[in-house]
């Protein structure tokens, strides 16, 4: 990834942001003609000399939004990627990313983990500095308890602000048919996002990019996989059911107006979400995600 291309990504999204929402003194959203019952501060003298007639405007205001960040950490989130890295490990670098530029643009971050056992709101204050070290020390649990990201998803659904921005991370396989609908719910009150993290596929020979042949175990077992099942037949059909949850998520989070971003390390997960907000519009990169569009 190029610099001024990470460049331009954070500094499309730097600072206080259009809201689209009445009220300020920045760029124009309306003007109209003055009527009756109108205040008449909101008339603008220059634009109504113009006219020849009394106009009225109203002007958009610049806001600091408000981000859920919620992070799945039952012990599923344990599952080792492709790249080496644990599943949490990967979800909580793209959760960095999301509050490196939340805090550029002055926004409130919400930090959130769920799983079996309970879910807690971590209190958060300060800089990106003290973020990265609030969410390690988060982390640094027994990850005994199962996952539960229904229970997380029914958090994010009850957030009030509808102008706050929801960011869901998991990974690849806690998301199934039951969720969609919870899902929609968010995606109609709140702009979405959801963090997808791969994990290996555990039939293949080298599950783990450059570390040749290993042993996978199951996480609660501590069974290996057997041998036999380590098949090109096994690996194929892994792949290609995968495939298809991840299209299935895809369209489904399309149909709500919502964004997905996949990958299955921390460098990818960085490329690929520099990638999103590049691809931005500069007046609209991060409003489109934080509500701004709402």
């Amino acid at each position: 990834m190029t610099l001024p291309t990470v460049r331009r990504a954070l500094g499309v999204v730097e600072g206080e942001h259009a809201s689209r929402r009445p009220g300020g003194a920045d760029d124009l959203l309306d003007i109209r003609q003055y009527e009756s019952g109108d205040e008449s501060r909101a008339i603008d003298w220059k634009i109504s000399a113009r006219s020849g007639r009394p106009m009225v405007v109203q002007r958009e205001r610049l806001v600091s939004s408000h981000v859920y960040l919620l992070m799945d950490v039952g012990r599923e989130m344990t599952e080792v990627c492709p790249s080496g890295e644990r599943a949490f490990e990967v979800a909580a670098n793209a959760l960095c990313m999301f509050a490196a530029l939340s805090l550029r643009r002055s926004d409130d971050i919400s930090l959130v983990f769920g799983d079996a056992a309970s879910i807690t709101r971590v209190p958060f204050h300060g800089g990106f500095a003290q973020f990265e070290k609030t969410i390690d020390e988060a982390l640094g649990r027994p990850w005994a308890a199962p996952r539960n990201i229904g229970a997380l998803l029914d958090y994010a659904a009850h957030v009030r602000d509808r102008d706050a921005l929801v960011v869901v991370a998991t990974d690849e396989h806690a998301l199934g048919p039951d969720h969609l609908k919870t899902i929609r719910r968010i995606a109609r009150t709140h702009p979405l996002v959801v963090i997808d993290v791969t994990t290996i596929n555990p039939f293949m020979p080298e599950p783990i990019r450059g570390a040749g042949p290993v042993h996978v175990a199951d996480a609660r077992t501590g069974r290996r996989v057997p041998a036999f099942l380590r098949t090109q037949a096994d690996i194929a059909e892994v792949d290609t059911h995968r495939a298809y949850l991840a299209k299935a998520l895809d369209a489904e989070l399309a149909r709500v107006d919502a964004r997905a971003i996949r990958s299955d390390s921390s460098e990818a997960m960085f490329r690929a979400f520099v990638r999103l907000i590049a691809s931005a519009r500069p007046a609209a990169t991060i409003s489109s995600l934080s509500g701004g569009s709402r």
